[in-house]
């Protein structure tokens, strides 16, 4: 009885091995192309080494206070910031354009209203409904934003380009939500966080510190346009 049980094991462990011996490609294995990219190395000793390199990342932990004391209220900046400043660039390069139109094209008043005019309709055409869907921490974010890129308050692009009671009107309304279209961006003073966004910003990084602040890349605002259409008209 034992070596019929010897002889027993001894012939299931034969068939264990011959079927480990088949070929893989007789066992219709679905194997997939390796993916990825060739690491650095060294050899030294008979011990082998692998490099690699990662971009550098700011971590910001969930619930510990900041130096603002406020931990929600960073995030939310980031969150905005990462949303809004697209438009203040665009801004930029729209207000530079139409001050170069104006200097190279504008030799009468009325032809400067027109031209405004039409840029205003314009506008609103490309923006509005990207407007309305902003909150208000957002709208005031986009002003503080366009003040740096721009170089110029809020007050003051009303005044310059519509009229001085424009300006005072919606300043008056500006007010009723505590917010003044007259402030100045002030980089080492209350818009010290904007700043240290716009430098990160501007360095490359940003994808990776928002991706270490909400662990998941950031979302892209795309504008498809920088330019504006609207011309001077000119009578002949």
């Amino acid at each position: 009885m034992y070596i019929c049980s010897v002889k027993l094991k001894s012939l299931i462990i034969a068939v264990l091995a011959a079927f480990c011996a088949v070929p893989l490609g007789a066992q219709s294995l679905d194997f997939k192309k390796p993916s990825g990219y060739p690491m650095y190395y060294e050899a030294h000793d008979g011990d082998t080494t692998f490099f690699d390199t990662i971009d550098p990342i700011w971590v910001f932990p969930r619930g510990r206070k900041m130096k603002s004391g406020d931990w929600r209220k960073e995030y939310r900046l980031i969150y905005n910031f990462n949303k809004i400043y697209p438009y203040a660039l665009v801004g930029r390069k729209l207000m530079a354009q139409v001050d170069s139109t104006i200097a190279a094209d504008v030799t009468k008043r009325s032809q400067r209203t027109q031209y405004i005019k039409q840029v205003e309709k314009e506008l609103l055409g490309l923006f509005t409904k990207d407007i309305k869907q902003m909150t208000t921490s957002q709208g005031v974010l986009l002003m503080r934003l366009v003040d740096r890129e721009c170089g110029i308050s809020a007050f003051d692009i009303i005044k310059e380009y519509e009229s001085g009671f424009a300006a005072n009107f919606w300043q008056v309304i500006a007010r009723l939500f505590s917010q003044d279209l007259k402030a100045r961006y002030e980089p080492t003073g209350r818009d010290a966080k904007i700043e240290e966004l716009v430098q990160i910003w501007d360095s490359g990084q940003w994808d990776q510190f928002y991706y270490s602040v909400f662990w998941e890349a950031p979302r892209k605002t795309e504008i498809k346009f920088d330019r504006l259409k609207s011309e001077v008209k000119k009578k002949r």
